[in-house]
């Protein structure tokens, strides 16, 4: 039977009572890194289409994604795939049982984040 002293407590805790740590932000980024990849999966798939339907809508969808806005788009997805790879490494060594403790799970997430930095600079120097 429900306690009926309750009160206006939550039923369970939510967002508004953690205080946000770096496993479950990066754990939330990884999410949003996976959506955002297959998007800009989709814009490059718009863009071979677009090579292939003719010169002038080529011209059209190649105008969009060389804009500022779409270069913005492109190095978002760069990091993001940077990201959800040493991220993805991350989760892989949780699976067999390696870096679970607070101190290690803290330090690798630190360390995808600033590797991933590092790598999407390299990549766009490499490049451009």
């Amino acid at each position: 039977m429900a306690d009926v002293n309750r009160g206006d407590r939550p039923l369970s805790p939510h967002l508004q009572i953690y205080r946000p740590q770096i496993t479950s932000s990066l754990s939330i980024l990884h999410r949003i890194t996976g959506v955002g990849m297959a998007l800009a999966a989709l814009l490059i798939v718009w863009w071979f289409i677009a090579a292939a339907t003719g010169p002038g809508y080529f011209a059209f969808v190649d105008g969009l994604l060389t804009s500022w806005l779409g270069i913005l788009i492109l190095v978002c997805s760069l990091w993001a795939f940077w990201f959800h790879f040493f991220n993805g490494i991350r989760h892989l060594r949780w699976d067999a049982g390696v870096g679970l403790s607070l101190q290690q799970s803290a330090r690798t997430g630190w360390t995808a984040v600033i590797l991933s930095l590092v790598l999407t600079v390299i990549s766009l120097i490499i490049a451009f």
